[in-house]
Order: structure tokens, then sequence, then C-alpha cells
């Protein structure tokens, strides 16, 4: 209707398109932020960076990290949950730089250690999914899961040799394992073998032996037999710490973990478009569909973190200088101000194909990754 033309998008001064075309985006970012608020008001448990087991001769030895020790700052950043450590050392990882990491021994006294990394080489093996911390040489501390058998997976290779729920394993290959991660850190690494195992069953010992299958898991092959521990221990109280802020302070500190996640986002990213960073970690819906049920199950707080992830990575996508999306029309809208007249249509057509191209191409590795995840 003519009378009301002015009030029509393209009649607006571009300042104020632009703010319509970010109104989106932001709204993805204050909705991480509400998010990350209720989390920190309400309170959540986690546990804290201690670490667990270390490979010999690997990153983490080499620079000197045991057993015990507790990782509590990165790059000079505090950290006090595993979470936060893990971010914190990805970051680092992409300005290519030595991660130096503050760790606390069990004496309680702080000292420096510094990850030594080719940042050629190990950066884009490092970010592979699954590969951060066994690349480094590390793990954090879990609490001991017993070898007694509590689930065996219908026709594996366990349940063919007839083992049975409340078996014992004491022995691999000759090796006794104290623990459940002790025992597949020999199955694993042995695809297609036949080993032996030791069977405790109601005081009976028996020699079993198993071939192991090979399951694809990523770029490798790893071994399973197809058995699944009854129970773990409990976590104790130590290994535990609570991320809990007043409503006021949290403020604050939703916004900051907002803007971490998006600046991390961004590094992300760009290091996938120059290949510093695997492809693998991008996801389509069929991922990001396993992990919304899979946090729903564990709780609504678990459910709310994930949203927040969710919701920083739309801010993030949607601002990208794509013309399909909200990121490319405020490029429109800048280049009209130099310009001075708006684009032709011819130009804006020809960029929304543009657009649409690089999208397509964005979508298909992602749904390959998902794919790929859902198969092997």
């Amino acid at each position: 209707d003519p009378a009301l033309a002015s009030q029509a998008y393209n009649r607006k001064p571009v300042w104020r398109r632009i703010l319509v075309l970010l109104a989106g985006p932001f709204a993805n970012f204050l909705f991480a932020v509400v998010a990350y608020w209720i989390l920190l008001v309400v309170g959540t448990s986690a546990l804290k960076p201690v670490i667990g087991d270390v490979t010999a001769d690997s990153i983490a030895s080499r620079a000197g990290l045991q057993q015990g020790d507790a990782i509590v700052g990165v790059a000079g950043k505090p950290v006090t949950t595993r979470e936060g450590a893990v971010l914190a050392i990805l970051d680092r990882l992409m300005d290519g730089t030595p991660i130096e990491l503050e760790v606390q021994g069990a004496g309680g006294t702080a000292s420096p250690r510094e990850l030594q990394l080719v940042i050629e080489r190990d950066r884009r093996a490092l970010t592979e999914p699954g590969a951060l911390m066994s690349g480094l040489g590390f793990d954090f501390w879990y609490p001991t899961i017993p070898t007694e058998i509590g689930k065996i997976v219908p026709g594996s290779p366990a349940e063919k040799v007839g083992l049975q729920i409340g078996d014992r394993v004491v022995a691999v290959a000759g090796q006794p394992v104290a623990d459940f991660q002790a025992m597949v850190k020999i199955v694993q690494p042995s695809p297609g073998k036949t080993l032996t195992f030791a069977i405790d069953r109601k005081g009976a010992r028996l020699e079993v032996p198993i071939e192991v299958e090979a399951q694809r898991d990523g770029d490798r092959m790893i071994g399973r037999i197809g058995i699944q521990p009854a129970a773990g221990l409990a976590v104790p109280a130590s290994m535990r710490t609570v991320e809990r802020f007043g409503p006021v302070s949290a403020v604050g500190r939703a916004l900051d973990k907002t803007w971490d996640m998006s600046l991390l986002t961004v590094r992300m990213i760009w290091n996938v478009a120059t290949g510093d960073v695997s492809v693998k970690n991008l996801s389509g819906p069929i991922n990001i569909a396993e992990y919304a049920g899979f946090s729903a199950r564990q709780g609504i707080l678990s459910f709310l973190s994930f949203l927040a992830v969710v919701s920083v990575s739309l801010f993030v996508l949607n601002l990208l200088p794509i013309p399909i999306l909200d990121g490319g029309q405020v490029v429109y809208q800048l280049a009209e101000v130099v310009k001075g007249s708006p684009l032709s249509e011819r130009a804006q057509a020809v960029g929304q194909q543009i657009g649409i191209l690089l999208l397509l191409v964005l979508m298909s590795f992602a749904f390959y990754n998902d794919l790929s995840r859902l198969f092997s």
C-alpha cells in the first residue's frame, strides 16, 4: 500500500536494517547467556581436572605431568572443572602456541608445565573427534570400575564364547587386569586378534580364547568383545566441585562464558576452513539430535547446557559473511553505504546463489560426518 511504503524494510535507513538483521543472531546469544545464568545460579556439579593415567613418552609425560596432579590454570586462566580445562586447552591449540598449564601436585604446591607441540603436525591430529586427550598422552581421573560383567551385547564375541553376567575378568593375554580400564587398554589395540581371557566364575577359574571384533572408531579400527561393566565406584566428594554464583555475579560470568564459547567457535570454523582443524568436527542434524536425546536423558540442566552450546553455534553461523545468512545481508547493507545506492538485483541474486552453494557444501560435510559416525 503506497500509504505504508515508508514502513517497508528497504525504505529504512541502512543502520536500522542492520539492526533488524542482527536481531536474530543476538537472540541466540541472549538465550545462551540466560541459559548459562540459570545453570550458574542453580549450580552444576562437575568433576575436578585431576590427572589420571599418563602415557609414557607422550607430550604430557615430557612436560612432567604426573598422576594425581590437578590442573588449576591454562595459559594464565584459572580452571576448576574438566570441561573448563579442555575448552581452555582447545582454545590455546587454536592459537598455535605451546599450552601452558598450572598444576597443583599432591603436596598442594602449584607449578608451571608446558605441553610442547609440533603445531603443523599435531594441531590437526589433536582436533580429530575424541583424539585430544589420547593425543596429549593423559586422561582425567575416573573411579576404578571393577571387571565384573554387567551386560553382554547380543551377537558379540563375548556371547558366542559363553561369557555370563557376573563373570569377572582377572587377566587378558596373560596380563593381570585390576579394573575395567586396564582390560580395555589391552583389548582396544587388538582388533582381529585372539586373546585368552582368564575368567573367575563363582570361584572357578576359566581360560577362554576370544577373537576380538574389529570396529571402526573414526579413522581407526579398535577391538571390542561386547561386554559392559556391572557398576562403577562412587566418585568421592574430593573429586567433585560445584559451580554456583549469586544472581548478580552470575550475569557477568554468563556473559563471559557465552563470549568465550563464541570466540572458540569462530576460531574452530576459521581453522576448519584453512585446513588446520579436522573437518570431522562439523556436525549435522543427525548428530545434533543424538546429543539432544542424550543430554535430555541426563536431566534438565544437562539439556539446557546443550541448548546453550547450540545457540552459540547459531549465533556465530548466522553472522558468517555468506549472502544467504544474516551476516551476508549485513555485508550487502555496508556495500550500499560505500556505493551510495543499493546493489543491483543481479548482483544480489548471484550472491544468493553463491551463498546457497557454500551452505550446500557445508551441509554435505556435516551430513557425511553424521552418517560416518552413525554407521561406524
